[in-house]
């Protein structure tokens, strides 16, 4: 099983990343955190490195009943989604699967909540154009 979900799109980076943040909004996320790892890098490391962005997505009415099922859930959030320009030019865009994550998690209560998490992130990543 796959830990993520991915789609190459070619279009320009800062359109892909306002489009997957728009997609995000439609299905109830949030974006709690923005990291730029090419600007961080080059600022930490004074390395040169492709676009990378990863955002840190949460789903609120769903993060909450994660964590009403399983405290220590707060440590895998929240739901990373990231967009990166690769080699050839195209933008791609990767989601982390909350089922393949969480299966290390024996809580059967957590799995549904994951499933449907999935389900969402699934369709984000199948909406972007």
């Amino acid at each position: 099983m796959s830990y993520y979900f991915e789609k190459n799109l070619a279009s320009s980076f800062e359109k892909v990343l306002a489009n997957v943040t728009e997609e995000l909004k439609k299905e109830g996320f949030g974006i709690l955190t923005e990291i730029d790892v090419s600007a961080t890098l080059k600022k930490k490391l004074n390395v040169d490195f492709p676009k990378y962005t990863i955002l840190g997505a949460c789903n609120p009415p769903f993060a909450y009943k994660a964590l009403q099922v399983e405290p220590k859930i707060g440590t895998m959030l929240p739901c990373n989604v990231i967009v990166q320009e690769l080699a050839d030019g195209t933008i791609d865009v990767a989601a982390v699967d909350p089922v393949a994550s969480m299966q290390s998690i024996h809580n059967p209560q957590l799995q549904g909540v994951a499933e449907e998490i999935q389900l969402k992130l699934q369709k984000v990543i199948a909406q972007l154009h």
